[in-house]
């Protein structure tokens, strides 16, 4: 007669208690270097976003159009807001011993084409050229006594809408006979972020000008960090022809925060 094997209730509450032990003891030595793992994965993430974001915010900073960088706080957050401009060149002028063709007029309203010089820049219909934008009354893009829309390219031959540089009082023609070129679908850029409080951090553009600094309204927006605050600070040097744009970004996600610092070169030279 064959023996039957088995094993008693004994023996499995045995085997059970064991395994249970076993796994309590394994838990307990491999729970740290887990969690330490999963924390260095998350500050590495939260570090990439935090890069990513400051090197989008300078990338656009240093495409200010020169003097129209301008900072302030409400509400809680802070705006940092500039005009972005995607080229430029230079305009025929009559000082600079050229004969014929069209002359960027700074005395007759009615006179709104102009000839480039050597190269267009790249610019389309319904863009803007700014000259000389020194921030100040008299030559403030915002304001728009220094920037005239595009209505028409013929070559190097370039229409505007309208002349508003002839209505200045007094006029105040480039020295270089420079202008830059103001994208029409982007315009004004303003960057938002929280001050203490962790939130979004969002771009704002083609809201249009505003000839004082405000909330954005309308246009577009897009996210580029969430739970992230900001330190801001601009400083122009004395000249005027410099300036620096100071952002300490932190980020916090699970309990962790990283922050990172970036100093941003800001040419204000029109």
């Amino acid at each position: 007669m064959k023996r039957q094997r088995a094993f008693t209730l004994v023996e499995m509450i045995v085997v059970i208690a064991i395994t249970a032990i076993v796994a309590t003891a394994v838990a307990v030595f491999i729970r740290y270097p887990v969690e330490g793992y999963a924390d260095t994965v998350r500050r590495a993430e939260l570090t990439d976003v935090a890069d990513v974001a400051l090197r989008r915010i300078a990338r656009d900073v240093r495409l200010a159009l020169p003097n129209s960088l301008r900072v302030m706080s409400a509400g809680g957050v802070n705006y940092i807001e500039f005009i972005i401009t995607q080229s430029g060149g230079r305009y025929r002028d009559p000082t600079d011993g050229s004969t014929g063709g069209n002359f960027l007029s700074f005395t007759n309203p009615a006179a709104t084409s102009f000839d480039v010089l050597g190269s267009r820049p790249a610019m389309s219909v319904n863009d803007f050229i700014v000259v000389y934008n020194l921030g100040v009354p008299g030559a403030d893009a915002y304001v728009g006594n220094n920037r005239a829309q595009v209505a028409a390219i013929a070559g190097n031959t370039v229409t505007l809408a309208a002349n508003p540089f002839a209505t200045q009082s007094p006029p105040l023609p480039s020295p270089g006979a420079r202008f830059q070129v103001v994208p029409g679908n982007v315009r004004a850029v303003t960057y938002a972020c929280p001050q203490a409080v962790p939130g979004n951090l969002t771009r704002h553009w083609n809201y249009g000008f505003n000839a004082l600094q405000a909330v954005p309204a309308g246009g577009s927006q897009a996210l580029l960090a969430q739970n992230a605050t900001c330190d801001v600070e601009y400083q122009a040097n004395a000249t005027g022809r410099n300036g620096l744009l100071y952002i300490r970004l932190t980020l916090t996600a699970g309990g962790e925060s990283v922050a990172l610092f970036n100093q941003i070169h800001v040419d204000n030279t029109p």
